[in-house]
């Protein structure tokens, strides 16, 4: 099969710039570039003036419940989601059951990424045998060619010698950490958002800023001793990103992501819905601000999701009650385009975003392709993967998740006006989303 995709504006190192595509054989080929292009040639042809094409998002930050949680996501709803979010390529967390510390624990999620997956789907391992952030390191070396990565994401690896030893192991094996850094001494029972001025208003038990640096801290300094390549999940806090900047600068293999509901808000905006519930949970305007500036000169290297779906029950207990976790895959590049590219959060009268098109694009698109070795096209270039997305960057609309192709439901976008719609989402060259279609399987 073959497909003509007529006037889009492609993202190409040099910015974007009108060209006429042919998909053919999982490959983007430009049409100047091919001899005998006739009707006879293609089997479908679209218009795209007025649209943009793009690489398929990645999001290295993904919870997809499958196996152990099917009635909270699966890979096939979690997936379709995906797609319906312009993603062609996800990264798994490893919240299982069994927890995928071993290759025959690992093996039913293979099999369901294999059997259901409309995206790419790359699984992570456990570090720790249990994912509990502690005990017996896992099956590293067994696991490594069938995992992107390691992490206890949900649970921050407590033991410094632990962590040195699963650091090692990694470089060995030439993969990455991926952690989710939280000091449990640091915590009080019954945490459940930031500890700051709206939990003293609300008389919310808080969940600190230290609990979060003070393991980024440790962790850089074990990264530069071992000299693995260690990625910061989900950052929140002002001194996360001053630590990671400064490992950077010494030369420490370290990145970092941090994800929309964290540039967009803050503790002030929270509302007594456990809608508003995740860890780490939205901090200070001063920790925004931080964040804010993170991107802008580097020091965060991706935009994620960290996509939690839990069944409406979990989420309907409130702030105190309710399970962490919010979904996003079907809304982060709307989101984010109306909030940060068109607007600046911190100052939005002003008229002006707080960062660029482009420099989006290379958050939830480049640069999580360069940092994991994604397969997959980083800009729109002859001979590329077809892995694409088409969007419509004038269409506003209004977020409604009972439309959402996910299981779950919990969102603070509920509501909201965005900007930039998924007109298509193409996957080794077939197309696995159409706005007027939906999913196609």
């Amino acid at each position: 099969m073959s497909t003509l995709l007529k006037n889009a504006s492609i993202f190409t190192k040099q910015g974007f710039r009108k060209q006429d595509v042919l998909i053919s054989d999982h490959r983007v080929l430009f049409t100047d570039s091919i001899d005998n292009l006739t009707a006879d040639t293609i089997d479908t042809v679209y218009d795209l003036n007025g649209l943009f094409m793009i690489p398929g998002f990645v999001d290295v930050h993904v919870h997809l419940r499958e196996p152990g949680f099917s009635y909270k996501e699966t890979i096939r709803t979690g997936t379709d989601a995906a797609a319906h979010g312009g993603y062609t390529a996800v990264c798994a967390m490893p919240n299982l059951k069994p927890a995928p510390s071993s290759l025959a624990n690992l093996q039913p999620e293979l099999e369901a990424i294999r059997k259901d997956a409309l995206v790419h789907v790359y699984p992570y391992g456990t570090i720790t045998e249990q994912q509990t952030g502690r005990g017996a390191l896992g099956k590293m070396e067994e696991i490594a060619p069938y995992v992107i990565a390691y992490s206890d994401d949900g649970k921050g690896m407590q033991d410094e010698a632990s962590m040195r030893e699963a650091m090692q192991r990694a470089k060995r094996l030439d993969r990455m950490i991926v952690a989710h850094c939280e000091d449990e001494r640091e915590l009080v029972l019954g945490g459940c958002i930031h500890d700051g001025e709206y939990a003293r208003l609300h008389h919310h038990i808080g969940i600190n800023s230290a609990s979060e640096w003070k393991q980024v801290e440790r962790d850089v300094r074990l990264a530069a001793e071992t000299g693995v390549r260690y990625h910061v999940c989900h950052i929140s806090t002002k001194e996360s990103v001053d630590i990671i900047r400064e490992a950077k600068k010494d030369g420490t293999h370290v990145t970092g992501e941090t994800g929309p509901h964290y540039l967009m808000f803050t503790d002030m905006d929270l509302q007594e819905s456990g809608s508003w519930k995740m860890n780490p949970p939205i901090r200070s305007a001063e920790d925004r601000h931080a964040l804010l500036e993170g991107i802008k000169d580097g020091t965060i290297d991706c935009i994620i999701t960290d996509h939690a779906p839990h069944s409406a029950e979990e989420k309907s207990r409130g702030l105190d009650q309710a399970s962490f976790g919010i979904v996003g895959l079907e809304t982060c590049f709307p989101a984010l385009y109306r909030n940060l590219v068109l607007r600046d959060p911190e100052h939005p009268a002003s008229g002006k975003g707080a960062i660029t098109l482009e420099k989006l694009i290379e958050l939830m698109c480049v640069n999580p392709r360069q940092i994991f070795g994604i397969a997959g096209p980083q800009y729109i270039e002859d001979g590329v993967e077809a892995d694409l997305t088409i969007l419509d960057l004038d269409k506003v609309w209004t977020v409604d998740s009972t439309k959402f192709y996910s299981q779950g439901h919990s969102t603070l976008y509920d509501g909201m006006e965005v900007q930039g719609e998924v007109v298509k989402t193409f996957v080794g060259g077939r197309e696995v989303y159409d706005r007027e279609k939906g999913i196609e399987r």
